[in-house]
């Protein structure tokens, strides 16, 4: 097939930057524009340094609406922070049969004609959409740890959770918790049973088990580390645990990112990569799930690229078969 032709809106964060890390190694992609407004007319790789050689791109900064207009233009992701998303739908007029991908908080509810992008939810309803909006990386972890029990309609009572993140979650903006000096040897818990994505996840699951009414307790936490995600999410389950991992391997059987491993897992299974592994235990009447991404691929732009990829017809992994540090 033609390439997909591919504009990428706030390019010079951290999901534009890793969007643009896979998308110029993507077999059916072309990068049409990577624009920003606070590095406009330099080189792409200025900004991200480890595209030396790999790139030619210089960051777009002007004629937003003539880069929208411009022929053979496919798709654009919006990259640029919370609230940007419709601010930009508001001010210029997208071609009817140009794509969106929004990786911000701003569609979540899927509210403007956007689908919720979280493949292992609804895949076929992404590979007809023409709006998505791409999940929170907290969110992503720790609904693919619930989704399956959800699915078969039994959460019969809260659920619990705490997840640590990387200081990539936090975005590519200084704030006095992401300097180096503060972060490192370091941990906090922000936004305890309050944070955003719980809106989603709430929904996700009420998707899947009609009347869920639930409590999702959710305490977050701030990891001295640069990225990835490790969720760990407990509820009453009344089964055994082959019973759990066998539910848990049928409901993921048909998606080729999440896996569930017998053996306990870790970040650097995950980091660099689209995947989400995760390790079920069974500790009286709580069934345990472990659950990791790397919240700025499966987490942000990874998953964008897989949304992609089931839009145009591709195989759910183009592009996306991407190596683990390990070591």
């Amino acid at each position: 097939m033609n390439k997909i032709n591919i504009g990428i809106i706030g390019a010079a964060g951290y999901t534009g930057g890793e969007l643009l890390r896979i998308l110029i190694n993507h077999p059916n992609a072309s990068v049409a524009f990577a624009h920003s407004k606070s590095q406009a007319g330099k080189p792409v790789y200025t900004t991200h340094t480890d595209l030396l050689g790999d790139t030619d791109l210089v960051f777009s900064g002007d004629d937003i609406q003539g880069l929208l207009n411009q022929e053979g233009l496919n798709v654009i992701f919006l990259c640029s922070g919370h609230g940007e998303s419709q601010k930009f739908l508001t001010e210029y007029t997208l071609p009817a049969e140009l794509k969106i991908i929004d990786l911000s908080t701003d569609f979540r509810d899927e509210s403007n004609g956007f689908v919720y992008g979280l493949p292992e939810l609804q895949k076929e309803k992404i590979s007809t959409a023409k709006k998505i909006a791409n999940p929170g990386c907290f969110a992503t972890s720790i609904e693919l740890a619930i989704l399956p029990l959800a699915n078969a309609g039994i959460i019969k009572n809260d659920i619990h959770v705490s997840a640590v993140t990387g200081s990539t979650g936090a975005g590519q903006s200084l704030s006095a918790t992401t300097h180096f000096t503060w972060r490192n040897n370091n941990m906090s818990i922000y936004k305890a049973f309050t944070h955003q994505h719980l809106t989603e996840i709430k929904m996700s699951l009420g998707k899947l088990q009609d009347g869920f009414d639930k409590a999702v307790n959710f305490i977050p936490y701030r990891g001295d580390y640069t990225r990835g995600i490790m969720a760990n999410v407990y509820t009453e389950y009344e089964g055994s645990l082959e019973e759990a991992k066998a539910l848990y391997k049928s409901f993921y059987e048909s998606h080729p990112f999440t896996h569930v491993s017998d053996a306990p897992i870790d970040l650097k299974q995950v980091v660099n990569t689209n995947k989400c592994i995760i390790h079920l235990e069974k500790h009286d009447d709580q069934l345990l799930i472990t659950s990791a991404i790397d919240n700025l691929t499966k987490g942000a732009s990874g998953q964008a690229t897989q949304n992609m990829n089931l839009i145009f017809g591709l195989p759910e992994d183009a592009g996306l078969r991407l190596k683990a540090p390990a070591f």
